[in-house]
């Protein structure tokens, strides 16, 4: 499937057939795929917690509206992010770039995170929707479904999976072999209305 025919055929889905699996090793593949996602400084923020056991499924659904997908789809997962990432792994993300750069990257890191602690949310947030997208999309070309999830409680969410407290839930992504099609999409805005050229 070409890239752009992902990106057509990708739809929000609700209703997935609660009999398709997906083996563990076609789920570490989307992991892997979602990791190669871009990230600010190659920090990777993104942890993905993919929630195998069928009661903490139905727990989570329980602080999601009782949304059927969370439970139905062949794969959860709840992108979260690691709001300290640039203290603790800057080095180790640069180990194998030359001296020099890993010298300036440091410098650069810590100038851009420190005491900006907006900053920090803002880039969990952002490298979780890029992995977000890279998943559905990669979902897609296995010809798979995939529905990005934000209505749910996020505290519940975060005490069911034990969030650490540096940590962030961006969104959850469900993913698996829709049940029945979607409706058709319901309006889009317009090019010209979107797009602005060298400004508003």
């Amino acid at each position: 499937m070409q890239v752009s025919e992902a990106i057509e055929s990708r739809r929000a889905v609700k209703a997935f057939d609660p009999d398709h699996r997906l083996s563990e090793s076609e789920q570490n593949r989307l992991i892997e795929l979602a990791m190669r996602s871009p990230t600010a400084f190659n920090l990777q923020h993104w942890r993905f917690v993919v929630v195998r056991d069928p009661q903490r499924r139905r727990q989570i659904r329980d602080v999601a509206w009782d949304q059927a997908q969370v439970t139905d789809a062949s794969m959860l997962v709840i992108l979260c992010g690691r709001r300290d990432v640039w203290k603790r792994d800057a080095a180790r993300v640069w180990k194998d770039a030359p001296a020099e750069v890993r010298e300036m990257m440091a410098g650069a890191i810590d100038a851009y995170y420190r005491d900006l602690p907006q900053v920090e949310r803002d880039e969990v947030m952002r490298s979780c929707g890029i992995a977000g997208q890279t998943l559905m999309l990669a979902a897609r070309e296995m010809g798979l479904d995939s529905c990005p999830m934000d209505g749910f409680d996020y505290e519940a969410v975060g005490r069911l999976i034990n969030l650490p407290d540096d940590h962030l839930i961006s969104f959850m992504v469900a993913i698996g072999k829709k049940a029945k099609d979607v409706w058709p999409r319901p309006g889009q805005l317009s090019r010209d209305e979107v797009m602005r050229v060298d400004g508003f």
